[in-house]
């Protein structure tokens, strides 16, 4: 080390001294197998290529730090296989570094020589390629997408592998067009992809965006602006970047780009561009005084010195971009201090002239004039640049191919036979290497997988730091604590047309950009399955949804159940009325033969408090969810136990009737049929009547089960269905006759002093039914189908135990407490001796003996 340390020192003595070194003539050397290198030494911006009448010789005047960097990392590389044992032992590697000058009119003549056979400078033409020689096995590089576009078309016709460290359009992986080409950097597509997703992720969606007007810049924003689209980011300015010609810089349309940028919401600018157009775009925003935007940076410019160094960077405002990852490459500091050491000794300087006669140099001239004259401080702000690695990882890659065409292993490589690029190709594809214990892999398309850091400048002493503020490796991560903004108190910037919608809101567009709209509330039924929805996705039926939701939910069955309190309070009055039905059919049945029950119809009367209780039970088929079978039975089972109850009451109104309007000589006869077992046939008749309307209604018009997905917002109503409301009217109407023939008997009627007055208990009783009904009508027709179940329900219970109250009731008072009324004067009309012929009357059971006995049998009229 110390022998190193006095050389360094010789070497940096005499570059002080002046004397130039003899850096350009390292940059080839012989071996069993030779790679060429293509890299950025020079540049030939001053020259002016535009004015090129001949095609003569074009020289570099600008020196490139960086290309020369690279150049020595591929040297380096080679350096390190030589020396050891693992890649291609007992074999030498060699190289051709030439200058490209960053223009593809300079890159085709070394490119040509490349491909000229062995030995010599030149280029037959074969019918077959086959068992061509080329000068060298494959090419590393070059370094821009511009060039690489130009050699890759040579080198794909002779199938040479070219490996470039920095050429990253996408228009590269098209293994049709470019058969030969890999590269050490992931595609711009990943990189666009990277970009798309910080924006989304940072909730940037009305940004710029800005490309070079070159195939590097078009590529780029042509894929950025697809994935953007893709991700629902919105470009409000886009632009191409002239690059600087020999007559100035002519930035045409992008400074009125730049002024709407600046007048506009936007605060985001993607720049995807070469260094020198991102040099001439800032230096036209500093001097304009633009506004102070977030810049989110392609891969070329993030770390070139042409933008970092330039005067007001510092107010352009936050800077950020992507930078590829690499292999830590500490030892590449130390060799360059090597090889410039070198270069200044006399001694190694005559040693390279006595190897290397330098053929090729009367065809090309010097490699790197300008390298001859330089210092460690010319290089040193770019030893640690991170496409060093991509360049040395490049050798690597060919020297693994050339390991496993050879058949290589630890003892060394038993096939000797010359290897031809073609054949080399063949192990270049989807090749696994590793370089400084990095996992790398060429894909189909010749790119390798690699991840990205996400860099921020951050200003030190009028120099941009890179700090890393997160990464991409498919999947994005950012520390968003590390952030540092240029607005007042580091507050994130927001770059949207439009506030974010919330949740439960969809965007209305207004203007041709999807990001300025207007956020819409999804209503009822509804709801925003995406966050980038433009319309509210509807419900399916069997779901509902709130105002404003984000999903649906499956609608539950509503019926009317058993334990809803409406239900359980008519359980209640249908327990009072079945008890009151109960209690008053047993005090009937108890004091049969006494004349109250007589001259209230005997055995009808019992019959007819039977039919009240059956009608208080049919309510019972109403609740719960309901079955084919219960939407069936409900209207004949309420229907016919009314109508055997209405008949029996019909019965007593026509006797009252009979016996009060008409002469004796015909109510003789009449009240014989009914009070007599002919009466039954009345009550059967009713019933058969009634029982062929509710058939019919069965028949011909049966209730259906159906699920209502639409009466309730949140449940599916389950109910009966009537197909049919005239059927349903008739239904009914045949119970209305009946009730209006017994109000028509009662209420004409003439009450006789000194009787019980039986027609008034009739006429309220018949007031009620049709109260209740004629009242149920209205409220059935206008309530919810819902409760249309509690309705019937209640109609059906308040209908009985009005009947009940108005006709029956009254006479259990007189059974349990005025039993001295209960007397045949009193309810059969006739003496003591007479009750005998009342009640053979009334029961069908004895001899008439006069026919005033049989006329005062009858309930006293009004």
């Amino acid at each position: 080390m110390s022998g190193l340390a006095l050389l360094g020192l010789s070497a940096l003595l005499g570059l002080g001294a002046g004397a130039p070194l003899c850096l350009s003539r390292q940059l080839r050397m012989q071996g069993d197998y030779v790679l060429g290198g293509l890299f950025p030494l020079g540049s030939a911006e001053d020259v002016g290529l535009s004015n090129r009448t001949q095609p003569n010789t074009t020289v570099c005047t600008r020196f490139s730090s960086l290309g020369l960097l690279w150049a020595l990392a591929m040297k380096m590389a080679v350096e390190e296989i030589n020396r050891g044992s693992t890649l291609l032992p007992g074999l030498r590697l060699g190289y051709d570094i030439f200058d490209t000058c960053s223009e593809p009119v300079v890159a085709m003549k070394p490119s040509l020589v490349f491909m000229a056979r062995v030995g010599s400078c030149d280029i037959a033409a074969y019918c077959n390629y086959a068992q061509y020689q080329p000068r060298v096995l494959a090419v590393i590089g070059p370094h821009s997408t511009e060039l690489a576009l130009v050699t890759g078309k040579l080198f794909g016709f002779f199938l040479t592998p070219q490996v470039s460290y920095g050429a990253s359009t996408d228009r590269l992986s098209d293994r049709e067009a470019f058969p030969s080409f890999f590269r050490t950097v992931p595609s711009d597509r990943v990189q666009a992809t990277a970009v798309a997703e910080l924006l989304h992720r940072l909730r940037w969606n009305w940004v710029a965006a800005v490309g070079s007007d070159d195939e590097y810049g078009r590529q780029g924003l042509s894929l950025f602006s697809s994935l953007a689209n893709a991700r629902g980011i919105c470009i409000a300015h886009e632009g191409l970047v002239p690059l600087p010609g020999a007559h100035g810089l002519r930035l045409g349309s992008v400074q009125g780009l730049l002024h709407q940028v600046n007048q506009s919401s936007v605060q985001v600018v993607v720049l995807f561009s070469s260094a020198w157009a991102a040099r001439a775009l800032f230096s036209y925003s500093i001097r304009s005084r633009l506004s102070p935007k977030v810049w989110v940076a392609s891969e070329a410019w993030l770390t070139s010195d042409l933008v970092t160094t330039l005067p007001g960077m510092a107010q352009v405002g936050t800077v950020l971009g992507f930078l590829q990852q690499g292999a830590p490459m500490p030892d590449f500091p130390s060799y360059v201090r090597t090889c410039l050491a070198l270069a200044a000794d006399p001694a190694f300087c005559a040693s390279l002239d006595s190897e290397q006669p330098g053929l090729e140099e009367q065809v090309v001239g010097p490699r790197c004039p300008q390298c001859d004259h330089i210092s460690l401080e010319n290089v040193s702000s770019g030893l640690l640049h991170h496409q060093t690695f991509a360049a040395y990882a490049a050798v690597y890659s060919v020297a693994q191919a050339l390991h496993n065409t050879l058949l290589c292993n630890a003892s060394g490589c038993p096939t000797q036979a010359p290897v031809r690029p073609w054949q080399l190709l063949e192990s270049m594809y989807n090749l696994s290497f590793r370089v400084r214990g990095w996992p790398l892999r060429f894909d189909t398309s010749g790119n390798v997988d690699m991840s990205y850091d996400l860099k921020l400048w951050v200003w030190q002493n009028q120099t941009p730091k890179l700090h890393t503020v997160g990464g991409f490796n498919g999947r994005l991560t950012l520390q968003m604590s590390q952030m540092r903004w240029h607005t007042p108190r580091n507050m994130k910037p927001v770059s949207q047309c439009s506030r974010q919608c919330k949740e439960g809101q969809v965007r209305r567009v207004k203007g041709f950009h999807s990001c300025c709209y207007d956020c819409v509330d999804c209503k009822a039924g509804s709801y925003q399955r995406n966050a980038d929805d433009l319309f509210c996705t509807q419900c399916d039926q069997d779901q509902w949804s709130p105002d404003r939701s984000l999903h649906c939910f499956p609608r539950r069955p509503k019926f009317l159940a058993w334990g809803e309190p409406a239900v359980l309070l008519l359980l209640a009055l249908l327990g009072l009325a079945l008890g009151l039905v109960l209690v008053a059919l047993g005090l009937f049945i108890w004091h049969r033969d006494s004349p109250l029950v007589r001259a209230s119809g005997g055995p009808r009367a019992c019959f007819g408090l039977a039919c009240l209780g059956l009608v208080c039970l049919s309510v019972l088929l109403l609740p719960g969810r309901p079955s084919r079978a219960s939407c069936l039975a409900q209207q004949p089972l309420l229907h016919l136990p009314l109508t055997g109850c209405l008949s029996t009451l019909f019965l007593q109104a026509a006797a009252i009737f009979v016996e009060s309007e008409l002469p004796p000589s015909w109510a003789d006869r009449l009240l014989g049929h009914l009070r007599g077992p002919q009466a039954w046939l009345t009550v059967l008749l009713a019933i058969l009547v009634e029982a062929a309307l509710c058939t019919w209604y069965l028949v011909a018009f049966p209730p259906e089960v159906v699920t209502d997905w639409g009466a309730l917002p949140t449940e599916a109503l389950v109910h009966c269905r009537v197909r049919s409301w005239v059927s349903f009217g008739l239904v009914h109407a045949a119970n209305s006759v009946l009730a209006s023939l017994c109000f028509l008997g009662t209420f004409l009627v003439h009450h006789q002093p000194g009787r019980y007055n039986g027609a008034r208990g009739l006429t309220f009783a018949i007031l009620v039914y049709f109260i209740t009904w004629v009242s149920f009508v209205p409220i059935f027709a206008n309530v919810h189908v819902a409760y249309q179940p509690a309705v019937q329900m209640g109609a059906s219970l308040l209908c009985a135990l009005g009947i009940l109250a108005t006709f029956h009731l009254p006479k259990c008072y007189l059974l349990l407490r005025q039993l001295e009324s209960n007397t045949p004067e009193f309810f059969l009309g006739g003496d003591p001796a007479g009750s005998a012929r009342g009640q053979g009357s009334s029961g069908g059971g004895e001899v008439t003996q006069q026919k005033q006995v049989a006329h005062d049998a009858v309930t006293s009229p009004q």
